[in-house]
Protein backbone atom coordinates (compact mmCIF):
# COMPACT_ATOMS: atom_id res chain seq x y z
CA UNK A 1 0.00 0.00 0.00
CA UNK A 2 1.59 3.41 -1.10
CA UNK A 3 1.39 6.47 1.50
CA UNK A 4 -1.29 7.79 -0.57
CA UNK A 5 -3.35 4.91 -0.05
CA UNK A 6 -2.68 4.57 3.16
CA UNK A 7 -3.63 8.36 3.81
CA UNK A 8 -6.40 8.06 2.46
CA UNK A 9 -7.28 4.74 4.44
CA UNK A 10 -6.70 6.95 7.48
CA UNK A 11 -8.86 10.13 6.76
CA UNK A 12 -11.74 7.89 5.61
CA UNK A 13 -11.66 6.19 8.85
CA UNK A 14 -15.12 6.68 11.00
CA UNK A 15 -13.10 6.69 13.96
CA UNK A 16 -10.13 9.07 13.25
CA UNK A 17 -12.86 11.89 11.89
CA UNK A 18 -14.73 11.94 15.18
CA UNK A 19 -11.93 11.50 17.84
CA UNK A 20 -10.19 14.35 15.51
CA UNK A 21 -13.47 16.27 15.79
CA UNK A 22 -13.56 15.86 19.46
CA UNK A 23 -9.72 16.63 20.08
CA UNK A 24 -10.52 20.02 17.88
CA UNK A 25 -12.97 21.45 20.62
CA UNK A 26 -11.21 20.08 23.69
CA UNK A 27 -8.13 21.89 22.70
CA UNK A 28 -10.17 25.19 22.02
CA UNK A 29 -11.13 25.38 25.59
CA UNK A 30 -8.01 23.42 26.57
CA UNK A 31 -5.74 26.55 25.41
CA UNK A 32 -7.82 29.08 26.37
CA UNK A 33 -8.02 27.56 29.67
CA UNK A 34 -4.35 27.18 30.07
CA UNK A 35 -3.56 30.75 28.85
CA UNK A 36 -6.27 32.43 30.69
CA UNK A 37 -5.45 30.77 33.66
CA UNK A 38 -1.53 31.53 33.53
CA UNK A 39 -2.50 35.06 32.74
CA UNK A 40 -4.63 35.39 35.62
CA UNK A 41 -2.51 33.63 38.40
CA UNK A 42 0.18 35.83 37.12
CA UNK A 43 -1.64 39.06 37.55
CA UNK A 44 -3.13 38.14 41.03
CA UNK A 45 0.47 37.13 42.46
CA UNK A 46 2.57 39.97 40.80
CA UNK A 47 4.43 37.53 39.16
CA UNK A 48 5.24 34.96 41.83
CA UNK A 49 7.10 32.21 40.17
CA UNK A 50 5.62 29.39 43.06
CA UNK A 51 2.23 30.24 42.26
CA UNK A 52 2.78 30.10 38.36
CA UNK A 53 4.28 26.84 38.85
CA UNK A 54 1.30 25.34 40.98
CA UNK A 55 -0.89 25.87 38.04
CA UNK A 56 1.19 23.18 36.51
CA UNK A 57 0.77 21.17 39.57
CA UNK A 58 -2.73 21.25 39.38
CA UNK A 59 -2.90 20.23 36.29
CA UNK A 60 -0.28 17.28 36.61
CA UNK A 61 -0.59 16.14 40.49
CA UNK A 62 -4.46 13.91 39.54
CA UNK A 63 -2.59 12.21 36.70
CA UNK A 64 -0.15 10.42 38.81
CA UNK A 65 -2.88 9.66 41.67
CA UNK A 66 -5.50 8.90 39.12
CA UNK A 67 -4.21 7.24 36.11
CA UNK A 68 -3.65 3.74 37.54
CA UNK A 69 -7.25 3.73 38.94
CA UNK A 70 -8.48 5.53 35.58
CA UNK A 71 -5.78 3.45 33.31
CA UNK A 72 -7.93 0.07 35.18
CA UNK A 73 -11.71 0.95 34.96
CA UNK A 74 -10.94 2.08 31.13
CA UNK A 75 -9.88 -1.99 30.85
CA UNK A 76 -13.91 -2.50 32.29
CA UNK A 77 -16.06 0.26 31.27
CA UNK A 78 -16.94 0.75 27.59
CA UNK A 79 -14.99 3.27 25.74
CA UNK A 80 -17.15 5.30 24.23
CA UNK A 81 -19.74 5.79 26.96
CA UNK A 82 -16.84 6.29 29.13
CA UNK A 83 -15.55 9.19 27.25
CA UNK A 84 -18.50 10.99 26.73
CA UNK A 85 -19.67 10.56 30.22
CA UNK A 86 -16.01 12.30 31.31
CA UNK A 87 -16.70 15.46 28.82
CA UNK A 88 -20.48 15.37 30.31
CA UNK A 89 -18.99 15.95 33.98
CA UNK A 90 -16.39 18.28 32.97
CA UNK A 91 -19.04 20.76 31.66
CA UNK A 92 -20.47 20.33 34.99
CA UNK A 93 -17.89 21.44 36.85
CA UNK A 94 -17.61 24.73 35.04
CA UNK A 95 -20.77 25.73 36.20
CA UNK A 96 -19.58 24.58 39.62
CA UNK A 97 -16.86 26.85 39.16
CA UNK A 98 -18.21 29.85 37.60
CA UNK A 99 -20.65 29.57 40.84
CA UNK A 100 -17.63 29.36 43.26
CA UNK A 101 -16.28 32.60 41.91
CA UNK A 102 -19.25 34.27 42.37
CA UNK A 103 -19.00 34.22 45.83
CA UNK A 104 -15.79 32.97 46.62
CA UNK A 105 -11.91 33.36 46.45
CA UNK A 106 -10.46 33.87 43.05
CA UNK A 107 -8.25 30.89 43.50
CA UNK A 108 -10.78 28.34 42.58
CA UNK A 109 -9.63 29.29 39.04
CA UNK A 110 -6.73 26.22 39.89
CA UNK A 111 -10.10 23.92 40.52
CA UNK A 112 -10.90 24.14 37.11
CA UNK A 113 -7.85 22.66 35.85
CA UNK A 114 -7.76 19.64 38.90
CA UNK A 115 -11.01 18.65 38.03
CA UNK A 116 -10.08 18.39 33.92
CA UNK A 117 -7.23 16.51 34.63
CA UNK A 118 -9.12 14.18 36.97
CA UNK A 119 -11.11 13.37 34.67
CA UNK A 120 -8.90 13.07 31.73
CA UNK A 121 -7.15 10.11 33.31
CA UNK A 122 -10.70 7.94 32.73
CA UNK A 123 -10.89 9.69 29.32
CA UNK A 124 -7.45 9.40 27.67
CA UNK A 125 -7.09 5.88 28.19
CA UNK A 126 -10.62 4.51 26.89
CA UNK A 127 -9.81 7.02 23.50
CA UNK A 128 -6.58 4.53 23.53
CA UNK A 129 -9.36 1.82 23.32
CA UNK A 130 -10.56 3.16 20.66
CA UNK A 131 -7.97 3.68 18.39
CA UNK A 132 -6.79 0.35 18.99
CA UNK A 133 -10.25 -1.46 18.38
CA UNK A 134 -10.93 0.83 14.90
CA UNK A 135 -7.64 1.75 13.63
CA UNK A 136 -5.40 -1.21 11.62
CA UNK A 137 -2.56 -1.67 13.13
CA UNK A 138 -0.40 -0.50 9.77
CA UNK A 139 -2.53 2.92 10.40
CA UNK A 140 -1.82 3.25 13.77
CA UNK A 141 1.88 5.29 13.71
CA UNK A 142 0.06 7.51 10.84
CA UNK A 143 -3.16 8.13 13.07
CA UNK A 144 -0.78 9.23 15.90
CA UNK A 145 1.05 11.18 13.24
CA UNK A 146 -2.49 13.44 12.57
CA UNK A 147 -3.58 13.04 16.21
CA UNK A 148 0.02 14.80 16.66
CA UNK A 149 -0.24 17.20 14.03
CA UNK A 150 -3.72 18.74 15.65
CA UNK A 151 -2.07 19.64 18.43
CA UNK A 152 0.17 21.88 16.83
CA UNK A 153 -2.02 23.90 14.97
CA UNK A 154 -3.52 24.51 18.10
CA UNK A 155 0.50 25.55 19.16
CA UNK A 156 -0.18 28.07 16.76
CA UNK A 157 -3.85 29.37 17.28
CA UNK A 158 -4.15 28.70 20.65
CA UNK A 159 -2.48 31.05 22.80
CA UNK A 160 -3.55 33.65 20.80
CA UNK A 161 -7.29 33.12 20.73
CA UNK A 162 -6.52 32.23 24.76
CA UNK A 163 -4.75 35.71 25.30
CA UNK A 164 -7.44 37.58 23.17
CA UNK A 165 -10.35 35.92 25.02
CA UNK A 166 -8.92 36.78 28.40
CA UNK A 167 -7.91 40.27 27.71
CA UNK A 168 -10.88 41.39 25.64
CA UNK A 169 -13.78 39.72 28.21
CA UNK A 170 -11.97 38.11 31.17
CA UNK A 171 -11.81 35.20 33.19
CA UNK A 172 -15.52 34.19 33.90
CA UNK A 173 -15.60 34.01 29.84
CA UNK A 174 -12.72 31.98 29.77
CA UNK A 175 -13.86 29.44 31.76
CA UNK A 176 -17.55 29.27 30.46
CA UNK A 177 -15.96 28.48 26.96
CA UNK A 178 -14.33 25.78 28.28
CA UNK A 179 -17.68 24.46 29.48
CA UNK A 180 -18.79 24.54 25.81
CA UNK A 181 -15.84 23.02 24.62
CA UNK A 182 -16.42 20.07 26.32
CA UNK A 183 -20.30 19.56 25.48
CA UNK A 184 -19.42 20.08 21.72
CA UNK A 185 -16.57 17.17 22.05
CA UNK A 186 -19.31 15.53 24.15
CA UNK A 187 -21.87 16.06 20.79
CA UNK A 188 -18.65 14.73 18.40
CA UNK A 189 -18.28 11.57 20.45
CA UNK A 190 -22.16 10.56 19.81
CA UNK A 191 -21.31 9.87 16.11
CA UNK A 192 -18.88 7.17 17.29
CA UNK A 193 -19.90 3.28 16.40
CA UNK A 194 -21.40 1.83 19.36
CA UNK A 195 -19.76 0.12 22.18
CA UNK A 196 -19.62 -3.55 22.63
CA UNK A 197 -19.73 -5.23 25.51
CA UNK A 198 -16.18 -5.22 27.50
CA UNK A 199 -14.97 -8.07 29.48
CA UNK A 200 -15.58 -7.92 33.17
CA UNK A 201 -17.99 -5.48 32.58
CA UNK A 202 -20.38 -5.90 35.72
CA UNK A 203 -17.81 -7.51 37.88
CA UNK A 204 -16.88 -6.08 41.38
CA UNK A 205 -14.38 -4.07 41.21
CA UNK A 206 -11.23 -5.39 42.02
CA UNK A 207 -8.86 -2.72 40.90
CA UNK A 208 -5.91 -3.67 43.10
CA UNK A 209 -5.51 -7.34 41.54
CA UNK A 210 -6.15 -5.68 38.19
CA UNK A 211 -3.49 -3.37 38.63
CA UNK A 212 -1.38 -6.30 39.97
CA UNK A 213 -1.50 -8.08 37.08
CA UNK A 214 -0.79 -4.91 34.59
CA UNK A 215 2.36 -4.30 36.08
CA UNK A 216 3.38 -8.10 35.50
CA UNK A 217 2.02 -7.61 32.08
CA UNK A 218 5.17 -4.65 31.48
CA UNK A 219 7.62 -6.43 33.56
CA UNK A 220 7.18 -9.29 30.62
CA UNK A 221 7.73 -6.78 27.96
CA UNK A 222 11.50 -5.82 27.49
CA UNK A 223 10.38 -2.43 25.56
CA UNK A 224 7.57 -1.68 28.00
CA UNK A 225 10.26 -1.88 30.78
CA UNK A 226 12.06 0.53 29.13
CA UNK A 227 9.73 2.98 27.91
CA UNK A 228 9.50 3.11 31.04
CA UNK A 229 12.47 4.06 32.49
CA UNK A 230 12.35 6.59 29.60
CA UNK A 231 8.83 8.27 31.16
CA UNK A 232 10.68 8.66 34.40
CA UNK A 233 13.55 10.32 33.33
CA UNK A 234 11.93 12.70 30.74
CA UNK A 235 9.21 13.56 33.01
CA UNK A 236 12.01 15.06 35.46
CA UNK A 237 13.14 17.28 32.57
CA UNK A 238 9.92 18.50 31.74
CA UNK A 239 8.79 19.12 35.11
CA UNK A 240 11.51 22.22 35.54
CA UNK A 241 10.72 23.97 32.44
CA UNK A 242 7.26 23.04 32.23
CA UNK A 243 5.98 26.59 34.61
CA UNK A 244 9.05 28.58 33.99
CA UNK A 245 9.33 28.79 30.17
CA UNK A 246 7.11 32.36 30.43
CA UNK A 247 10.90 33.42 32.56
CA UNK A 248 12.41 32.29 29.79
CA UNK A 249 11.17 34.86 27.58
CA UNK A 250 10.71 37.52 29.87
CA UNK A 251 14.45 37.19 32.14
CA UNK A 252 16.57 35.43 29.54
CA UNK A 253 15.60 37.59 26.92
CA UNK A 254 14.56 40.78 28.22
CA UNK A 255 10.60 40.47 25.63
CA UNK A 256 7.53 41.56 27.06
CA UNK A 257 5.28 38.25 28.29
CA UNK A 258 3.32 39.02 25.41
CA UNK A 259 6.00 37.31 23.32
CA UNK A 260 4.89 33.85 24.86
CA UNK A 261 2.10 33.39 21.87
CA UNK A 262 5.39 34.17 19.48
CA UNK A 263 7.12 31.42 20.76
CA UNK A 264 4.27 29.22 20.61
CA UNK A 265 3.44 30.63 17.41
CA UNK A 266 7.53 29.48 16.29
CA UNK A 267 6.66 25.98 17.80
CA UNK A 268 3.30 25.29 16.37
CA UNK A 269 4.75 26.01 12.96
CA UNK A 270 7.59 23.86 13.25
CA UNK A 271 5.31 21.05 15.02
CA UNK A 272 2.88 21.07 12.06
CA UNK A 273 5.97 20.61 9.75
CA UNK A 274 7.21 17.90 11.80
CA UNK A 275 3.46 15.94 12.29
CA UNK A 276 3.22 15.78 8.28
CA UNK A 277 7.12 14.69 8.04
CA UNK A 278 6.32 12.21 10.52
CA UNK A 279 2.94 11.06 8.63
CA UNK A 280 4.97 10.30 5.25
CA UNK A 281 7.90 8.48 6.56
CA UNK A 282 6.72 7.21 9.92
CA UNK A 283 5.96 3.84 7.83
CA UNK A 284 10.03 3.61 7.19
CA UNK A 285 11.60 4.28 10.82
CA UNK A 286 10.58 1.68 13.95
CA UNK A 287 8.94 3.59 16.57
CA UNK A 288 12.04 3.27 18.97
CA UNK A 289 14.22 4.88 16.84
CA UNK A 290 11.92 7.64 16.22
CA UNK A 291 11.72 8.14 19.66
CA UNK A 292 15.13 7.70 20.83
CA UNK A 293 16.15 10.46 17.83
CA UNK A 294 13.59 12.91 18.81
CA UNK A 295 14.25 12.67 22.67
CA UNK A 296 18.13 13.38 22.32
CA UNK A 297 17.26 16.37 19.96
CA UNK A 298 14.59 17.66 22.73
CA UNK A 299 17.55 17.47 25.46
CA UNK A 300 20.20 19.07 23.68
CA UNK A 301 17.91 21.85 22.36
CA UNK A 302 16.36 22.24 26.33
CA UNK A 303 19.98 22.81 27.27
CA UNK A 304 20.81 25.30 24.56
CA UNK A 305 17.86 27.52 24.96
CA UNK A 306 18.63 28.22 28.47
CA UNK A 307 22.27 29.12 27.76
CA UNK A 308 20.64 31.40 24.82
CA UNK A 309 20.78 35.01 25.23
CA UNK A 310 19.97 36.19 21.62
CA UNK A 311 16.18 36.06 20.51
CA UNK A 312 16.83 34.94 17.13
CA UNK A 313 18.88 31.94 18.64
CA UNK A 314 16.43 31.09 21.06
CA UNK A 315 13.38 30.89 18.57
CA UNK A 316 15.67 28.92 15.99
CA UNK A 317 16.12 26.34 18.69
CA UNK A 318 12.76 26.42 19.93
CA UNK A 319 11.58 25.71 16.20
CA UNK A 320 14.09 22.88 15.68
CA UNK A 321 12.71 21.63 19.41
CA UNK A 322 8.90 22.20 17.62
CA UNK A 323 10.29 20.20 14.57
CA UNK A 324 11.25 16.61 16.11
CA UNK A 325 8.97 16.63 19.29
CA UNK A 326 5.60 15.06 17.40
CA UNK A 327 7.76 12.67 17.08
CA UNK A 328 8.32 11.91 20.82
CA UNK A 329 4.34 11.99 21.23
CA UNK A 330 3.74 9.58 18.10
CA UNK A 331 6.69 7.03 19.21
CA UNK A 332 5.89 6.82 22.73
CA UNK A 333 1.82 5.82 21.57
CA UNK A 334 2.91 3.51 18.76
CA UNK A 335 5.31 1.81 20.74
CA UNK A 336 2.73 1.45 23.29
CA UNK A 337 -0.07 0.17 21.73
CA UNK A 338 1.66 -1.97 18.89
CA UNK A 339 3.22 -3.86 21.96
CA UNK A 340 -0.11 -4.31 24.23
CA UNK A 341 -2.71 -6.58 23.79
CA UNK A 342 -5.97 -4.50 24.04
CA UNK A 343 -7.48 -6.01 27.05
CA UNK A 344 -4.65 -4.78 29.28
CA UNK A 345 -3.93 -1.74 27.21
CA UNK A 346 -5.79 1.00 30.16
CA UNK A 347 -4.06 -0.56 32.30
CA UNK A 348 -0.24 -0.27 30.97
CA UNK A 349 -1.08 3.41 29.86
CA UNK A 350 -2.48 4.00 33.29
CA UNK A 351 0.97 1.93 35.22
CA UNK A 352 3.02 4.05 32.63
CA UNK A 353 2.11 7.14 32.88
CA UNK A 354 2.05 8.28 36.41
CA UNK A 355 5.99 7.12 35.77
CA UNK A 356 6.30 10.04 33.46
CA UNK A 357 3.62 12.70 35.45
CA UNK A 358 4.67 11.49 38.81
CA UNK A 359 8.55 12.32 38.25
CA UNK A 360 7.13 15.30 36.65
CA UNK A 361 4.99 16.92 39.26
CA UNK A 362 7.67 16.57 41.62
CA UNK A 363 9.97 18.45 39.51
CA UNK A 364 7.53 20.86 39.29
CA UNK A 365 7.39 21.71 42.53
CA UNK A 366 10.68 22.66 42.95
CA UNK A 367 11.00 24.50 39.70
CA UNK A 368 10.14 27.86 41.23
CA UNK A 369 12.50 27.13 44.11
CA UNK A 370 14.99 26.25 42.35
CA UNK A 371 15.14 29.05 39.64
CA UNK A 372 15.35 31.25 42.67
CA UNK A 373 17.95 29.41 44.13
CA UNK A 374 20.37 28.77 41.70
CA UNK A 375 19.63 30.23 37.74
CA UNK A 376 16.61 29.95 35.37
CA UNK A 377 20.39 28.83 33.43
CA UNK A 378 21.34 26.03 36.04
CA UNK A 379 17.57 25.06 35.40
CA UNK A 380 16.93 24.42 31.86
CA UNK A 381 20.57 22.45 31.66
CA UNK A 382 19.37 20.25 33.87
CA UNK A 383 16.42 19.60 32.52
CA UNK A 384 18.14 18.69 29.24
CA UNK A 385 20.39 16.14 30.93
CA UNK A 386 17.34 14.72 32.75
CA UNK A 387 15.87 14.23 29.05
CA UNK A 388 19.07 13.10 27.32
CA UNK A 389 19.56 10.05 30.56
CA UNK A 390 15.92 8.78 29.58
CA UNK A 391 17.48 8.48 26.13
CA UNK A 392 19.81 5.89 27.44
CA UNK A 393 17.13 3.80 28.68
CA UNK A 394 15.85 3.52 25.14
CA UNK A 395 19.38 2.13 23.63
CA UNK A 396 18.58 -1.17 24.69
CA UNK A 397 16.00 -1.28 22.62
CA UNK A 398 17.80 -1.62 19.21
CA UNK A 399 19.14 -4.69 19.94
CA UNK A 400 15.44 -6.13 20.44
CA UNK A 401 15.09 -8.26 17.37
CA UNK A 402 11.20 -8.81 16.84
CA UNK A 403 9.03 -10.28 18.96
CA UNK A 404 7.92 -6.81 20.89
CA UNK A 405 4.50 -8.10 21.39
CA UNK A 406 4.41 -8.24 25.31
CA UNK A 407 4.30 -12.03 26.20
CA UNK A 408 1.20 -12.35 28.72
CA UNK A 409 0.49 -16.06 27.44
CA UNK A 410 0.49 -16.74 31.68
CA UNK A 411 -1.06 -13.97 32.48
CA UNK A 412 -4.89 -14.13 33.29
CA UNK A 413 -7.21 -11.29 31.78
CA UNK A 414 -8.49 -10.87 35.53
CA UNK A 415 -6.55 -12.01 38.28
Amino acid sequence: MNAKASASSLLSNRFVQVILMSTLFLQIGIWVRNIAILLYVKKMTHDDAFAVSMISVAEYAPIFVFSFVGGTFADRWRPKRTMVSCDLLSAASIVAILLAMMFGSWKIVFFATFVSSILSQFSQPAGLKLFKLHVPEHLLQKGMSAYQTLFAVFMIFGPVVGMYVYQTYGIETAISIMGIAFLLSAASLSFLPRDRKMDGEGEKARVWEDIKAGVRYIRSSVILRNLGGAFFAVGLGFGLIQPLSIFLITERLGRPESDLQWFSLINGIAMIIGGVAAMSFSSKVSPQKLLTFSMAAVGLTTAAMGLSTNYAVTLALQFFSGLVFPCVNIGINTLMMQNTEESFLGRVNGILSPLFTGSMVVTMMFSGIAKNAFSLVAVFILAGMFILAGVLALIPLFKVKGGLKAKAADLPDRV
